[in-house]
């Protein structure tokens, strides 16, 4: 019989009001009780309670989730399950063996966790996104620097040398490395773009400044638009560090405030932040700011349609402690959009969900093994899990399908 052994996390130290105080309601947390362990029955995982007690359909080679106080996860579960399991592991009620494997397993039966007559009754008891989070121009600005804006070495750490924050497109199985990953995904939109010698180019988004400086190097000239103060400076200096200042202007500006004419558009995973209600809104910038025959290329992480739907109906973890106010799009959601409100046609597309699993798996091993490095910066125990716990999250929804990637290329007619 093999050993179990997942060490207990040290409690937290952090400035998280609240957060180590579980809701309670007894009958809620029986509820989530009954659930869960019906949920894992079937599942190839371990689950192993303080009494020695064990659940799951894993064998000896599964992960393994320990639950270190019971009472405090299943009333954080009663409370709200799509919060509650998340900030069960930030808090150290529960500790597993494998993250990213044990959230895989989960999220390759999320829809069916939860029992049918059950889930009707989600829309009358989960939470709804504060309005304060709504994508508005000044609310917009706010959610972005709630992650954007934590700290340029924080992501300077984890990331590669290119300092980008989006799926790199690797080519083969064998070819795992992030640096011409990164360019590879950066050339395949500006190719979707038909970015060369000449263009006047739009970025919505500028990150760290990679598309810019890589456009600019094509010979184009870049109006590249962030809301982020801090991206923004970083971006500069590394424009200026590739001698490319007089082909490059960064801007903190929203892209609903662009009034310039361009021959190509660039947008990379930026869209999941705009909001459904401003999709309309999006694309129609794209589409004004275009002359004609001009393309676009997009990159954009997207969902099934029918999940997308639920997920705009709820207040989820994510959208609490990483991306308030946003919403991932669908393939549908995005072809209907463009269709009833542009005069864009796409004219390629390319999915490279696995490559994005891969891409976050390579991130939270870094994060993990330069945290003392990123703790230097003044991040705490809870953050670091709150950061495994959304890479690897993140992670298995590619993996298993939940989520993908995919970029786009039209043109105007």
């Amino acid at each position: 019989m093999s050993t179990i052994d997942v060490s207990v996390p040290r409690p937290n130290q952090g400035v998280w009001p609240g957060l180590n105080t579980p809701p309670r309601s007894p009958f809620k947390a029986r509820i989530a009780e009954a659930l869960f362990r019906r949920a894992v029955a079937s599942l190839p995982v371990r689950v192993v309670l303080p009494d020695g007690a064990r659940l799951g359909a894993g064998g000896d080679d599964a992960p393994v989730m320990r639950i270190h106080r019971p009472a405090a996860f299943f009333h954080r579960l009663g409370a709200d399950a799509k919060i509650g399991f998340g900030e069960a592991y930030m808090v150290g009620d529960w500790s597993t063996t494998a993250l990213a494997d044990l959230l895989s397993a989960f999220a390759a039966k999320l829809s069916t966790l939860i029992p049918p007559k059950l889930q009707l009754m989600r829309r009358w008891v989960e939470l709804r996104h504060p309005d304060s989070e709504a994508n508005s121009v000044e609310g917009a600005r706010e959610n972005i620097h709630r992650h954007y804006d934590l700290s340029n070495d924080l992501f300077a750490t984890f990331l590669d040398e290119t300092m980008s924050y989006s799926s790199a497109l690797f080519e083969g199985t064998d070819d795992r490395d992030l640096v011409p990953g990164q360019l590879r995904k950066i050339d395949g939109v500006l190719d979707y773009a038909g970015v060369r010698e000449g263009s006047r180019v739009l970025e919505i988004g500028t990150g760290w400044g990679a598309l810019a400086v890589r456009a600019a190097q094509r010979g184009a000239t870049v109006t590249s638009l962030t809301i982020s103060a801090e991206q923004r400076k970083l971006a500069q200096e590394r424009v200026a560090a590739a001698g490319l200042s007089d082909r490059v202007d960064i801007h903190l500006r929203d892209y609903r405030e662009e009034r310039g004419e361009y021959d190509a558009v660039v947008s990379v995973e930026m869209i999941e932040a705009v909001g459904a209600e401003y999709w309309p809104t999006y694309f129609g910038v794209l589409d004004r700011v275009l002359v004609p025959g001009g393309r676009v290329g997009l990159q954009a992480i997207t969902m099934p349609h029918d999940r997308m739907l639920a997920s705009a109906r709820s207040y989820t973890w994510i959208h609490k402690y990483v991306f308030p106010g946003g919403l991932i799009p669908s393939v549908q959601a995005i072809d209907k959009t463009v269709r009833e409100h542009t005069a864009l046609r796409e004219v390629s597309s390319r999915a490279f969900g696995l490559d994005y699993a891969e891409t976050l798996r390579q991130w939270r091993e870094t994060f993990l093994s330069r945290w003392d490095a990123i703790n230097g910066f003044g991040f705490d125990d809870t953050f670091r899990r709150m950061w495994e716990f959304y890479l690897a999250y993140s992670e298995a929804g590619f993996r298993v399908g939940y989520l993908d990637v995919r970029q786009f290329a039209y043109v105007k007619s």
